[in-house]
């Protein structure tokens, strides 16, 4: 066995492929560029997911990878069990080899033979493998060609040996193949009931997708049959590295001793720095793949896994933001291979500390929102639904929450929190499925020919029609449908540009183009038809040529903004996504904090300058790598050819791009912001107008200046300063109100408190204080405490269809009485629920015409409360 270091081990795999004549294809970001059902990339086959259902074509037929993978929740790979098991991880490399139709089980299982006992020379006699019980042609291979004797073959019938992309789709059986650690480890072969010990532990899954399964359950031989493999990095680096946890590689060893520096941890044997060692790496990998902490989605996950090495780097004694400062010993460990992470240092370090030191506010405001809750709960159990909700809407751990309850002498509801929990895991499996019938997806296998970057006005031959789903022969008058030409001038929508309109004329009618979108290779022109129009008919397509030329203004405007951005706020901006149509351009992007007026304004200023400069757009075919070398910028969750279209902007702007553009930049005229703001923590987006709309828009910005002036009798030039005068005098008259209106809520008050009834020695007052301000209860009630000295208050307000109420209860009666129980069962009866602190507690109800009979009700309650 040869002893190398993760990083050998992962060069070797793919130099190993090459020489079989695999092309080497890089990593994918951890953000699916071609599933949005899938949360993150979690294995190396989802890149390669098109072609594999032969939506997409590769200039190759074999590949290798290693692909970085998150796995945060579902199956088998709790987010709680990280750094707590020998090989859970929310962030592993996948090393893996892929047949697209080339070779099959014979080749597949002849390269994986050879790697581990050739090239990385593991023992064969610690080697076995699984098959599926039915495939007797892996079988028979491993048996007769490998050599392995009958006992080293373990057929298993269950599905964890038949792989499927979902429900419907390819699918096919697997042949795992597993080490055996030794007889001091605990644990039995695949299939016998002590499986899930530690003494054999797979290392690479060979799947043999050989099959098309139907909605029905029928399966059919796929007409290419094709291989996808799958073996952890860091499993394989354990063996070679004689150790059996994952944690104990080198490259986990160097990340938890930096851990350990950082949160001034003494003992490296401590489960918590392999949770911080393991986190950073996710972490910092998706934030350099574009994603930002949010209480959604891919973000929220992303905040869940910070937010948990935070604890546990403060159960290591860690003081002040501490997990930002691992990112440089990362990529001293990973920085050769993923060469972005060093690239994007400033940008992650920034992301884990702004959100490490909002994660210490959350604690705070968590406490107080327990602090709340804990005033209304009746007996000593806190729900695990409260538990649950400040783990999951506030990110309060669990733990915190049984420490806060322990020292009010309290429990807390483990099994229902668990209940509240498993309900996520499963959502999060869900959410982790490829949920479409692929078999019931429209799809063409035909190729079309974009002429349109040339021309407006070319003529094709239709090569396919549908109509509601189904391919046909001719599309009749009044249908609609869609019509595949093998050569158009129509864009179809992508990389944020929409689908051209126009018409397609054929002898037999006329084919009104609405919408052109991507059908694999195919450009579908959706619309309706007047008249005829079959396949092989000759079609004279013409785009709607305003329009386009509006939509080429508008996406070189989008690149020449991208540039303006990272120059005045810094690299880090990263295109998040952008729309680019006739009316207008929307462009999102990576930043931290919104862009400030005088920003925009220079954003403005710098785009305008660069269309007054009239550069020249040049466009070029090249190759990937020399377009990357040559500066090109690839956008984020963008899949690009071997060969690339780079569209150059004078010496300003360079980038990847597949859309249609203005000759010069003079063509776009002028540049517009209309607005900037958030759209998710880290997103902005930034919309404009450009060309006739950035003029159209100027001039209604004036005539709603003029129409201001004359409301202020002022004109355009002096407008600003009426305003201001208007809106300076509305806060003095503002601040007359309020002091009245307080003023007239403590007379009410002082008058109120001779309404007060004294109830088994408790001096109490009920009370509808129409007419009173919701907002002004509060100071009413410390009003009449602080005059009352002893006794109970309920007040409450009806406001249209709206009702307020609020209680309270001097301290020295709260060991008797709770605000919060009296104001919940007053909202009770008007169809609300409230809370508060013991002494002060408000609610609101959607049912004023119960709110007397509510108020009427208070008397017995605190009888019956104090008897």
């Amino acid at each position: 066995m040869q002893h190398m270091t993760t990083a050998q081990i992962r060069q070797a795999f793919l130099d190993y492929f090459a020489t079989q004549q695999h092309q080497i294809v890089p990593s994918s970001s951890l953000i699916p560029g071609n599933d949005a059902t899938l949360l993150f990339n979690n294995a190396g086959m989802v890149q390669f997911k098109d072609v594999f259902l032969g939506a997409e074509s590769r200039p190759y037929t074999r590949a290798t990878s290693s692909q970085r993978c998150v796995r945060a929740g579902g199956k088998h790979n709790d987010l709680e069990n990280v750094g707590y098991t020998a090989r859970h991880h929310t962030f592993f490399e996948m090393l893996g080899n892929f047949s697209f139709g080339d070779y099959f089980k014979q080749e597949a299982i002849t390269f994986a033979w050879q790697f581990l006992t050739d090239v990385v020379k593991l023992p064969k006699e610690k080697l076995l493998v699984t098959v599926y019980h039915t495939d007797e042609e892996a079988y028979d291979f491993w048996s007769k060609e490998i050599g392995l004797s009958d006992d080293k073959i373990i057929r298993i019938d269950t599905t964890d040996n038949f792989w499927s992309m979902g429900d419907t789709g390819p699918c096919g059986p697997c042949s795992e193949i597993f080490y055996d650690h030794g007889e001091h480890i605990w644990g039995g072969p695949p299939g016998s009931p002590e499986e899930d010990g530690d003494r054999f532990i797979e290392i690479w899954n060979l799947v043999f997708m050989q099959y098309n399964r139907h909605a029905d359950g029928s399966m059919e031989p796929l007409p290419k049959q094709s291989v996808d493999t799958g073996m952890g990095l860091e499993r394989i680096a354990a063996i070679l590295q004689g150790v059996h946890s994952n944690y104990e590689i080198d490259l986990f060893q160097g990340l938890i001793k930096a851990a350990a520096v950082v949160t001034n941890a003494k003992d490296l044997e401590d489960k918590s720095l392999r949770v911080v060692a393991d986190h950073i790496r996710s972490c910092a990998f998706l934030v350099s793949d574009g994603v930002m902490p949010s209480n959604e989605g891919r973000g929220y996950v992303l905040r869940r896994i910070i937010r948990r090495a935070v604890r546990h780097g403060n159960k290591l004694g860690a003081s002040g933001a501490f997990f930002y400062k691992l990112v440089a010993a990362l990529i001293e460990q990973m920085g050769e291979a993923y060469p972005e992470l060093a690239k994007q240092q400033a940008i992650i370090e920034k992301v884990l500390r702004i959100e490490e030191e909002q994660f210490g506010k959350t604690l705070e405001r968590g406490l107080a929102i327990l602090e709340e809750s804990l005033a209304s709960i009746e007996g000593d159990v806190i729900p695990g639904e409260l538990v649950f909700k400040l783990y999951d809407t506030y990110g309060f751990p669990a733990d915190l929450t049984a420490d806060v309850a322990r020292e009010r002498f309290m429990t807390i509801d483990e099994r229902g929190f668990q209940e509240c929990m498993e309900v996520q895991r499963k959502k999060a499996q869900q959410a982790g499925k490829f949920g479409a019938d692929y078999n019931e997806q429209l799809k063409s296998e035909k190729s079309t020919d974009f002429k349109g970057y040339d021309t407006e006005h070319y003529t094709g031959t239709v090569i396919e029609l549908f109509f509601e789903g189904q391919a046909v022969n001719v599309l009749e008058d009044g249908q609609e449908g869609i019509v595949v030409l093998d050569r158009t001038p129509f864009y179809a929508e992508s990389g944020g540009q929409v689908g051209d309109s126009g018409t397609l004329t054929v002898t037999g009618g006329e084919f009104t183009v609405v919408d052109t979108r991507k059908l694999g290779n195919a450009f579908a022109h959706h619309g309706t038809v007047q008249g005829r129009i079959g396949i092989n008919d000759k079609a004279d397509a013409q785009i709607d040529s305003e329009r386009r030329e509006r939509i080429k203004k508008n996406h070189t405007g989008t690149h020449i903004l991208h540039e303006a951005l990272r120059q005045l706020l810094g690299d880090h901006v990263a295109q998040k996504g952008s729309l680019v149509m006739p009316d207008k351009l929307r462009f999102d992007f990576s930043h931290f904090e919104g862009v400030t007026k005088t920003q925009l304004r220079e954003l403005e200023d710098a785009v305008n300058a660069e269309i007054r400069s009239n550069f020249a757009l040049d466009t070029q075919l090249m190759d990937i790598d020399d377009a990357k070398a040559k500066g090109a910028m690839a956008l984020f969750g963008e899949k690009y050819d071997d060969e690339v279209r780079v569209v150059s902007i004078g010496d300003y702007s360079i980038e990847l791009c597949g859309g249609t553009h203005v000759q010069r930049t003079g063509d776009i005229g002028l540049f517009k912001i209309v607005s900037e703001g958030g759209i998710a923590a880290g997103v902005r987006r930034i919309e404009a107008v450009t060309g006739e709309d950035a003029i159209a828009y100027v001039a209604q910005q004036e005539q709603q200046l003029a129409e201001i002036a004359v409301l202020v009798k002022g004109d355009s030039h002096n407008a600003l300063e009426k305003v201001s005068a208007l809106l300076e005098k509305a806060k003095g008259l503002e601040k007359q109100v309020s002091q009245l209106n307080d003023k007239l809520a403590s007379a009410a008050g002082a008058s109120l408190l001779d309404s007060a009834v004294d109830v088994n020695g408790i001096k109490l007052l009920v009370a509808n204080v129409a007419g009173t301000e919701s907002k002004a209860l509060r100071g009413m009630v410390d009003d009449l405490k602080n005059k009352m000295g002893s006794g109970v208050i309920a007040l409450g307000v009806a406001n249209g269809d709206k009702v307020s109420l609020i209680s309270g209860v001097t301290k020295d009666l709260i060991g008797k009485l709770k605000a919060g129980e009296l104001v919940n069962h007053m909202a009770a009866q008007v169809g609300g629920k409230g809370g508060g602190r013991p002494d002060m507690a408000q609610a609101g109800g959607s049912e004023p015409q119960n709110l007397d009979a509510a108020l009427a009700s208070v008397n017995a309650w605190v009888a019956e409360k104090t008897q």
